[in-house]
Formats: C-alpha cells, structure tokens, sequence
C-alpha cells in the first residue's frame, strides 16, 4: 500500500470518533486504529427501583488477631520508605529479638533510604512482643514494624 494513501487516511479520521477503519486490496492490507478515550456506559433511565446488593467480607482470624494485638500494644511505625534491616551489618547480630526487652532510645532496626543508613529507635520502655518486617524488606511510610508491650 502506498504511505502516502496510510497518512493520508490517518489525518483524516484524526479528531473524529472513528475508532478503527480498514482497508484490503490486492497490495495488502491494512487496519488503522485510534484512541478516543474510555468508553462511556450508557444507563437508559428505567421506572424500576434500583436496588444495591452490598456483600460483607470477614476478615481472616489472623487479621482480627492483629489488629486486636496493635490495639493491645504499642506499634512502632516505619518513619520513612525504605529497606528494613533488623542489623547493623550482614552477619552481626540483630538489634532485637522478639521477647527482648527495650530501653527508650533503644535501636531496634535501620532504615536504609538513599543509600542513608536510619536508625529506628523504641520510643518506650517494653517487651517486643512482634516483629512484623523481615529483615531486607521494603517498607512503607507508616507501616506497622513492632509492636512493643508497655513495662
């Protein structure tokens, strides 16, 4: 087919509601689409009442666990974005284990955010009752890390 003819039936159906148009003759064939945006749904108004069926979704008992524990204790949320790491270097020790008891100013993990080592500090004295982030996990900005028993 010849460019000139493709271009030219490109400009043409340019701005129009055209969404596809094609063509086949002994040279070839060729389909043109275009975008024009989603598609609207048309709802024609009807005299029946429209009636909303919504359905109810339980949670998974370990999620209502959860929840019931962070309600319990106190939870140290992840200040940054970042990678969680519960030590300070690969193969030392971690900083807490789950059952320690922390000091406030205590380090319980480093978030590494741009190449900076941030270090996350208990803001209460406490048992670590759950660590809920494996080490080299990416983090959220206020995602839940432990959950710390006030002493």
């Amino acid at each position: 087919m010849d460019k000139e003819l493709i271009f030219e039936i490109i400009e043409k159906i340019k701005g129009t509601k055209i969404e596809e148009v094609e063509f086949e003759n002994e040279k070839g064939r060729i389909k043109i689409k275009q975008y024009v945006g989603p598609k609207k749904e048309v709802i024609a108004p009807t005299s029946q009442p429209v009636v909303e069926v919504k359905e109810e979704i339980k949670a998974p008992a370990h999620v209502e666990i959860e929840k019931k524990e962070s309600q319990k204790y106190h939870v140290i949320k992840s200040p940054l974005v970042g990678t969680f790491y519960r030590a300070p270097s690969p193969g030392a020790p971690p900083f807490v284990e789950e059952g320690d008891t922390v000091s406030k100013g205590q380090v319980l993990c480093i978030i590494e955010a741009l190449k900076v080592m941030n270090e996350i500090e208990s803001d209460i004295n406490g048992k670590v009752v759950k660590i809920l982030v494996e080490n080299g996990q990416p983090v959220e900005y206020g995602q839940e890390l432990f959950y710390i028993e006030p002493i």
